[in-house]
């Protein structure tokens, strides 16, 4: 049997080539970065589900109007099983946009097959996973084999800008529930030897900064919004990093971080003081850190730079998630995770913590074990992402037996 699995997978290795394929190039970007949503990539990937035969796919729209459409679509495929336990795989289906395009040796939207590589925007993340999601699911149809409890696959919106149309609607209505083993394929290694169980809090803030537009010719009559944005990041990023330096050698990085990113356009011309400066920062929080704490010395900061500069200065937070509890390492999900890979790849996983932000920390949140597993190249949100299709096959092979296996 494990020999037949092993062998159709890897026959249908040009199939999941294809269907990775598609999915690039179905641009599923989130209205908040200029996107229209989900609804393009949710009616084709319900095609493909239906055509495979592998269950009907049931859709969950949560409203949004700024969406292609009004809603973010999400799908759940229920695939009957020999227990009513339920095994979830959840993955998500929008992508982040591809950024300076300039840096990009392809279309990213267009996807190239290059040296056992698919590149293009959300090959890696998270497309690989869906579609070896899928054929896994296919595997197991076309081999007459049922699933050794009721098996969900689970696509879903806005991962990339919150969730809050995404997982969070699933969970407030009512989708999950504390028995469920949930695996979040978001994220791993190379070789497949790691397992995520905790989660940084994420704290994301913008910073406005207004000052007085002039000619550049006679800045002394204006107020330069840039020099203060400039000297106000560098001091956000000193004093965050100064008042919680605390480390946790759970997670990699070890550290709270604290990055300056996105940065709005400002004037159109080099002769004009700019009035307005608008920057954010991403920050990705040890859990033993309050965020209370952390925008407390937000507040200062911004106010201190206020007064000494007479810059009007504001901040808003774009996105709080506090961690959750971790998933316990022994947690049954976990251990069968773990028993899974090992079998299938070889290599004997760690568990450990992120800093990067999964749909598994609202399962966290609500009490639910999740557990993060994928094997993977760490190219997400880069320029020139690509996904491996050995990682891709592989991942297959793992949901198909994970199916399949018993505690």
């Amino acid at each position: 049997m494990e020999e037949n699995m092993t062998d159709l997978l890897d026959s249908l290795g040009e199939a999941m080539v294809q269907l990775l394929c598609d999915l690039v190039s179905v641009p599923a970007i989130s209205p908040e970065s200029g996107g229209r949503g989900e609804a393009e990539k949710a009616a084709f990937l319900s095609q493909c589900i239906r055509k495979l035969g592998i269950g009907h796919p049931e859709r969950f729209d949560a409203s949004d109007p700024r969406a292609e459409g009004g809603l973010r679509p999400n799908i759940v495929v229920r695939m009957p099983g020999s227990t009513t336990q339920r095994l979830w795989i959840v993955m998500h289906m929008d992508v982040v946009p591809e950024g300076d395009r300039s840096l990009w040796k392809t279309d990213p939207f267009s996807p190239v097959v290059k040296e056992g590589k698919v590149y293009g925007r959300g090959a890696n993340d998270n497309g690989q996973e869906i579609v070896a999601s899928i054929f896994a699911a296919y595997a197991l149809k076309k081999l007459d084999l049922p699933p050794a409890r009721e098996t969900c696959l689970c696509f879903v919106a806005d991962e990339e800008t919150g969730s809050l149309h995404g997982i969070q609607y699933l969970l407030k209505n009512g989708l999950f529930s504390p028995q469920d083993l949930v695996v979040v394929p978001d994220g791993g290694t190379e070789i497949g030897d790691f397992i995520e169980i905790a989660e940084k809090s994420i704290l994301w803030f913008n910073v406005r900064v207004f000052g007085k537009q002039v000619h550049a010719s006679k800045p002394n009559e204006g107020l330069n919004a840039c020099r203060i944005a400039n000297e106000l990041s560098v001091d956000l990023d000193r004093a965050l990093h100064s008042a919680f330096p605390d480390k946790d050698d759970i997670f990699i990085p070890s550290l709270s971080t604290f990055e300056p990113t996105k940065r709005e356009p400002n004037v159109a011309n080099i002769n004009t003081v700019p009035g307005k400066e608008v920057f954010a920062f991403d920050c990705r929080i040890l859990p033993g850190v309050l965020l209370d704490d952390v925008l407390k010395v937000i507040d200062e900061i911004c106010r201190r730079k206020a007064n000494e500069s007479g810059a009007l200065i504001e901040y808003e937070i774009l996105q709080r998630n506090d961690a959750a509890p971790p998933t316990n390492s022994d947690a049954p999900v976990v251990r069968l995770l773990k028993k899974t890979v090992k079998e299938v790849l070889g290599v004997d996983p760690v568990v450990g913590g992120i800093g990067g932000g999964t749909c598994a920390a609202f399962f966290r949140a609500r009490e639910i074990s999740a557990a993060v597993w994928a094997q993977e190249a760490d190219t997400a949100h880069m320029p020139n992402e690509y996904a491996v299709i050995e990682h891709m096959i592989n991942e297959a092979k793992v949901f198909a037996r994970l199916m399949l296996q018993g505690l």
